[in-house]
């Protein structure tokens, strides 16, 4: 049910007329008198009490298929690489069983024989090359751009490996070589094995999603240009600077301007990320994207294109997101020093064997080294962790996005919190009321209850919800109406009673309760409460700050991790939540440009930053910060530029996160010995080191081990699974340590 009094009869939207002088000071900054500089923070929808509303909000969605903001194709490429990677991993592991089950050499491992049958020897040569040259393509493709880069990593590791494999294969096949040298069983397992790992990969990274569309969908589909004694509809990209366009009630504004007609509550959430709205009126600035919740206005423009703040905001996050993606993974690195250590260890095989006066034992050892140095575990080693610490992530209410973020997440020293909606939650509540003598608190509370029933605005609900709260016997009301930027009257029990804000008592003439005062300083929104004329008591309403809150800080502390809050509240109101919740340090009155700023400081200092926010201009902040986490609850583009996304609005969930990266660094650092740890052992074996005594590793041996390595890789991957990463899990493990 809407407002039942708002706006009524009033023109609003400015090419009809100039608005009605009625809704120019709807605010609760202007209800509390012009002392609303310290509250930028508190009500979220504007009705006859003059409070803000996220309004707006609701008509992001109409943007989702604006033709503009198409023309990212580039953005599905991980999803079509998923896409890729399964269909050729399917389709390789149908090769892979005929060509290793008639496999000469592996039926000699397994002890079985193959049917005397001429053809069947060449079945395993036929497909394998098609493995080779199909399926082995993306490695072989990763290989070159290692070459070219002067960077040995996992594909050069791997593309060396099958290419000696296929080569000394065909070579025995054709018995140019040793027998033993029958690797197509071998080089099949591998390239199914590395597919499968890359193919688990790429779907850790498929959801990522492009901050930079969400960004652009903020802007409207068309604009109202106003030419002469006509408004014409076009596309905002056709604005330019000096055109006049109307943005009318529930509209947004299509490029940077300055208001020449009108006053409008603006919803500037989605760029400053602060709940409450602003009213801005003649001469006054708006940015683009943001919402004109209640009245029609008339905007001169002053930039478009580039030069909007909101472009500005799309290349802070470009910036931000292309410094932060150069880190090299942990299994690269392992990569390349295994590449190094495997062509060592063949040349050295050479020469040795050679040097003893065994050719061809020089050849067989030296091509089953480096067959055997490909990490068919190392391979699997980081994927597997992954793609099992984002299950159980995902069960705990964790969307991992970006793995470097889960990685990074075990080093960080400092959480940096956005307080409205993420400390807070975003929307008011009663959280005081103070009463004139003879009169009893809940009574008053039942009686602003009883007035505001008929209301469907946040603070009416949030007066309704206290009263209920408390069980309290809420009388009937009857008569009830509403005055935009004065408040509602209802007759109750045969008096008249009235909530609103400063211009109701002005024309009540009567004073505000002397607590007021010690209230406005907290930023608090104040309502006071009137029967018959005469002042009763006044209600204090705040952003309520989330329970888990405190529980989440201790917790951090206990981690040895600093907890910041920042916000573009003034420092009183943040003050006041920070002392509360035990906060380290805080940033208030940072503008929305400022945030990423502010993560840089602190990285200065030598601190590893997590940044934790929900509103647009979180974005440039989330991709600054060495990692991310979004509130699932908050806007599309803070949600694309974090690499982990919290699904509930519950802040002990950061916990989860730390918790997780820990246990997946362990698991990863394990897996990366044992697989390391494989090649670090069989290869020197397979070198013949032990020749001197007698032993030298036979590739059947090789192989099992090779085997034996992975399904340690996959089972202590598993391990993982035990995590508990439910938030309150979490906080009460770590807070009882």
């Amino acid at each position: 049910m809407t407002h039942p009094h708002a706006h009524q009869g009033h023109p609003t939207d400015p090419s009809e007329g100039t608005a009605h002088p009625q809704h120019q000071s709807h605010g609760a900054h202007d209800r509390m008198g012009g002392h609303a500089s310290a509250a930028t923070d508190g009500a979220v929808v504007r009705n006859a009490h003059g409070d803000e509303s996220h309004a707006g909000h609701g008509g992001h969605e109409r943007h989702s298929g604006h033709e503009q903001h198409r023309g990212h194709g580039d953005h599905g490429d991980h999803g079509d690489h998923v896409g890729q990677f399964r269909r050729l991993f399917w389709i390789m592991l149908a090769l892979a069983i005929p060509t290793v089950a008639l496999s000469g050499m592996f039926a000699m491992v397994l002890g079985y024989e193959l049917p005397d049958v001429s053809w069947l020897a060449w079945v395993s040569p036929v497909l394998g090359t098609v493995m080779y040259v199909w399926g082995g393509k993306p490695f072989l493709v990763g290989a070159l751009s290692e070459i070219r880069a002067r960077k040995p990593g996992m594909m050069l590791l791997i593309g060396l490996a099958i290419t000696v494999a296929f080569i000394a294969s065909w070579g025995a096949s054709l018995g140019v070589l040793d027998h033993e040298l029958d690797f197509w069983w071998e080089l099949a397992l591998l390239i199914v094995i590395m597919l499968l790992g890359h193919w688990i990969e790429m779907r850790s990274l498929a959801q990522t999603t492009s901050a930079l569309d969400s960004l652009a969908a903020l802007l409207p589909d068309e604009a109202h240009r106003v030419e002469g004694d006509s408004v014409v509809v076009v596309s905002p990209s056709d604005l330019v600077v000096g055109d006049v366009v109307v943005v009318r009630p529930g509209g947004s504004v299509p490029a940077d301007g300055r208001i020449v007609d009108g006053r409008a509550a603006m919803d500037e959430s989605m760029v400053t990320g602060e709940s409450r709205s602003v009213t801005r009126a003649v001469g006054d600035s708006v940015t683009a994207g943001t919402v004109a919740t209640d009245s029609g206005i008339r905007i001169e423009v002053t930039a478009t294109g580039d030069d909007t703040a909101l472009a500005g905001i799309q290349r802070l996050v470009t910036e931000a997101q292309n410094s932060s993606s150069r880190a090299q993974r942990l299994a690269d690195t392992a990569a390349g020093w295994l590449f190094w250590f495997a062509i060592a260890a063949g040349a050295i095989t050479a020469v040795v064997w050679s040097a003893v006066g065994l050719p061809d034992a020089a050849v067989i050892r030296t091509i089953t080294v480096l067959v055997i140095a490909c990490p068919h575990a190392l391979g699997l080693a980081i994927p597997l962790v992954v793609s099992i610490a984002t299950e159980r992530a995902a069960r705990g209410g964790v969307l991992v996005k970006d793995r470097l973020s889960l990685e990074s997440m075990r080093t960080v020293d400092t959480v940096l919190f956005d307080k409205t909606g993420t400390l807070t939650k975003g929307e008011p509540t009663v959280a005081e009321v103070a009463v004139v003598d003879g009169h009893e608190a809940d009574r008053v509370l039942a009686l602003a209850a009883a007035a505001e029933a008929d209301s469907e605005h946040p603070l009416a609900k949030a007066i309704v919800r206290a009263a209920a709260a408390k069980s309290l016997a809420v009388p009937r009301s009857s008569d009830f109406s509403s005055s935009p930027a004065v408040g509602v009257t209802a007759r109750i029990d045969g008096t008249t009673v009235r909530v609103g804000g400063p211009y109701m008592l002005a024309e009540e003439s009567a004073q505000e309760l002397g607590i007021a005062d010690e209230w406005r300083t907290q930023g608090a929104i104040i309502l006071h409460v009137v029967q018959d004329g005469a002042v009763v008591g006044a209600l204090r309403l705040a952003d309520e700050i989330r329970q888990e809150s405190r529980q989440a800080i201790d917790a951090l502390h206990a981690l040895g991790v600093q907890v910041v809050m920042i916000t573009g509240d003034a420092e009183a109101v943040a003050q006041s939540v920070a002392q509360e919740l035990g906060i380290d340090r805080v940033f208030a009155g940072v503008r929305p440009e400022d945030k990423a700023a502010k993560v840089q400081e602190l990285q200065r200092e030598g601190r590893k930053v997590a940044m934790v926010g929900d509103g647009v201009n979180d974005a440039p902040a989330l991709a600054q910060a060495d990692v991310g986490l979004a509130i699932g609850a908050g806007t599309d583009v803070a949600i694309a530029s974090a690499g982990v996304i919290l699904a509930s609005d519950d802040p002990r969930s950061v916990l989860s996160v730390i918790e997780l990266s820990r246990a997946a660094y362990r698991k990863m650092k394990q897996n990366l010995w044992w697989a390391a740890g494989y090649n670090l052992i069989s290869v020197p074996l397979a070198a013949g080191v032990l020749a001197p005594i007698g032993f030298v590793l036979p590739m059947s041996v090789g192989a099992i081990l090779m085997s034996l390595s992975t399904i340690v890789v996959a089972l202590n991957a598993q391990l993982l699974r035990r995590l508990d990463l439910r938030p309150e899990s979490t906080a009460r493990a770590v807070l009882q340590r």
